[in-house]
């Protein structure tokens, strides 16, 4: 119509029904009450049409979900006015059938639940996670007592039983540290892999070569080439360092499995132990019988560790005289034969000791001099360590060789590092003073 505004329609003017006829009676009345203007919106029995289509989408709903007519539908029929619904109302009209029907929902599932076959299944359910519950909790709880066991028991001794089932302790270690404390001179040293250093040193009260805190690689480098090299070579190191050489034997985690470690560690300073091979290949097993390569059969701490007890294996008792032996052939001490007397004195000296400040308990030890040309042929093995410093070809193409060697990717002797091939032995100087006494 002229001067509405564009796109709306303007809305319809009301009108004044006209009055009831004045004949007619009841009738009339009725049609007129019924027949009311267009903005009753189809009202009928107090029910909108609003209300009808959410009645029917919650009826549906209830159908679908198997419930019967509730008290969501009893409120439905009490809602209502002409027309549409207000928002805010329609809202809160929509939240409360939602919640109604949720409700219903689960009283339906409820009820469901306590039906006989719902109810047989929910106890097999139960009984089976009880079982399991108990299982796990019996496997918890062995491993958990089994573990407390283990770590409750001092280092040095534990329970074990004999093939016939008999239970033992094994104290072989103690026994040892014992036997030394009872049967060696006060200032006796004791040459072992740096494992066993404190334990010497506490329970025995002997000087050890290495223990724990030995932070000077290159010291722990020269006792694996003591242990790792020919018996003969061996000796001509050890008799200016040690009186006595301790093992540890009997198998598992001893000082023969611990030895191709021993001869890596030791090739890292001085590279003439295993020429050509950083990772020290020729020293091991070639078998899990435990078939010694030749370079391993002949070194040092494997005649110690197998010494009359495999066959054709024996020290030579001039260099290395057994003395001790433990119950289970746990720990296995020989004396050092032929000792120099000259290093001992010099070692023992305190004017040869380098102390930090004078009168002072750290005092770095030296090697005595006649162990000077093997010393000055050692490497640096910062080096190799500390990534701060530089390194030079050599040591990058060991570096490189020895991480090839250890992912299996190097197959030539064209990546080894070009080392020494001859072993470098130490003189052969023994003096008269140095011959045992009871030889």
């Amino acid at each position: 119509p002229p001067g509405a505004a564009p796109g709306r329609a303007e809305p319809p003017r009301a009108t004044k029904a006209p009055p009831p006829a004045a004949t007619g009676g009841k009738k009339a009345k009725k049609a007129a009450s019924g027949g009311g203007g267009g903005g009753g919106g189809g009202k009928k029995n107090g029910t909108s049409d609003d209300d009808k289509i959410l009645e029917q989408a919650v009826a549906e709903s209830r159908k679908k979900a198997g419930l019967g007519r509730g008290a969501s539908a009893r409120k439905g029929k009490a809602h209502g006015g002409g027309g549409k619904l207000p928002v805010v109302g329609g809202l809160v009209r929509s939240v409360e059938v939602g919640l109604e029907v949720l409700r219903d929902t689960v009283d339906a599932a409820a009820e469901a639940a306590r039906s006989p076959r719902l109810r047989l299944a929910r106890t097999v359910v139960a009984a089976a996670a009880l079982a399991a519950v108990v299982h796990y909790y019996k496997q918890f709880s062995d491993y958990a007592w089994s573990l407390a066991e283990g770590m409750s028991q001092p280092s040095i001794m534990f329970r074990a039983h004999l093939r016939d089932g008999t239970p033992v302790m094994v104290n072989d270690y103690r026994e040892a540290y014992h036997w030394l404390r009872d049967n060696t001179p006060e200032d006796a040293r004791v040459m072992a892999w740096w494992d066993y250093g404190y334990q010497i040193n506490g329970i025995a009260n002997r000087t050890t070569i290495a223990d724990g805190n030995t932070w000077n690689h290159e010291h722990i480098a020269t006792l694996g080439r003591c242990l790792t090299s020919p018996e003969k070579q061996a000796h001509r190191i050890v008799r200016h360092l040690a009186d006595y050489v301790l093992v540890w034997t009997g198998g598992g985690g001893d000082d023969l499995a611990k030895s191709p470690h021993m001869a890596r560690i030791g090739n890292s300073v001085f590279r003439d132990i295993c020429p050509n091979d950083p990772t020290c290949a020729r020293f091991g097993f070639v078998d899990r019988h435990g078939t010694p390569t030749p370079m391993m059969a002949e070194s040092l701490l494997y005649k110690l560790h197998a010494h009359n007890q495999r066959p054709g294996v024996r020290a030579d008792p001039a260099l290395f005289r057994e003395v001790y032996t433990s119950r289970f052939n746990k720990v296995r001490i020989y004396k050092v034969m032929r000792v120099s007397k000259k290093s001992k004195k010099w070692v023992a000296d305190p004017a040869n000791r380098v102390c930090d400040a004078p009168g002072s308990w750290y005092c770095v030890g030296q090697y005595p001099p006649a162990l000077a040309p093997l010393i000055e042929r050692r490497i640096n093995f910062a080096q190799l360590e500390d990534f701060n410093k530089k390194r030079d070809e050599g040591s990058n193409r060991y570096v490189d060789s020895y991480m090839k060697r250890m992912e299996g990717k190097s197959s030539s002797d064209a990546d080894f590092f070009d080392a020494p091939r001859d072993y470098f032995e130490i003189p052969d100087d023994y003096e008269e003073e140095d011959e045992d006494e009871d030889e």
